[in-house]
């Protein structure tokens, strides 16, 4: 498949509800020297004992299913979205429908496969129609996001739309404005070490359905990951 024709730094301070989790024994600090199975069975945990019923935000009134992530728990690669719509609500799984299924063709063209990534949102449960999600609604859900940060510890972030690049960057700034170069993520891990992973912020699937004139900007995005993480360029020929 040719990628022309299917597109055509701030700290970010562990929250304190994090903290709380992590020193209530439910989430782990990521290190190399966890095992992939002891990653997933972490996330698992994750998601079966504290998002599946969590009602920390009136967004779990309307939900079908929570949507915690999908992929691969040791991925270099990590997506992260705004949050799930009328398909993942039903299904339990982020990104599965017309966006999802251009971020898929996306990681093709970079030469990865989904499960080779790790795909999931900021907040767990579908807003009503398919709105932003509330800064209170992001609040209760960010730890959850930040534990699968810690644990998956991927090489490189891409922030799929404003509302995440935004919460990832702690900014107001456009998307527009933000993407087209890595900004660097940190947090404190539970050892007290400086973790930082290079994140590029780009245009959410969604909105490129909408305006594919902007597919070409984030083609380039996803090339300059590709040269992060050393995978092969597509021959310009």
């Amino acid at each position: 498949m040719q990628a022309d024709r299917l597109f055509g730094l701030k700290d970010v301070p562990v929250p304190r509800l994090l903290r709380e989790l992590r020193e209530q024994g439910s989430v782990s600090s990521a290190s190399t020297v966890l095992s992939v199975e002891s990653k997933r069975q972490k996330l698992e945990a994750l998601d079966r004992e504290h998002v599946k019923g969590c009602t920390k935000c009136r967004l779990c009134e309307g939900r079908t299913n929570t949507v915690f992530g999908d992929g691969d728990a040791d991925a270099r690669l990590m997506f992260i979205g705004e949050g799930p719509g009328f398909d993942e609500d039903r299904t339990g799984v982020p990104f599965v429908g017309r966006a999802g299924q251009l971020l898929d063709k996306m990681i093709v063209a970079m030469g990865l496969d989904r499960k080779d990534t790790y795909i999931c949102n900021i907040v767990k449960c579908r807003p009503p129609n398919n709105r932003d999600p509330a800064a209170d609604e992001v609040v209760a859900c960010t730890p959850y996001l930040h534990g699968q940060i810690r644990l998956v510890e991927p090489a490189v972030i891409v922030s799929l739309g404003a509302p995440a690049s935004r919460l990832m960057l702690d900014t107001e700034e456009s998307i527009g404005r933000l993407r087209g170069r890595f900004h660097d993520y940190r947090y404190t891990n539970a050892g007290g070490d400086m973790i930082t992973i290079p994140l590029m912020p780009t245009y959410h699937p969604a909105y490129l359905l909408r305006s594919p004139q902007e597919k070409g900007k984030t083609w380039g995005d996803l090339q300059m990951v590709m040269q992060l993480l050393g995978l092969a360029l597509p021959d310009r020929a």
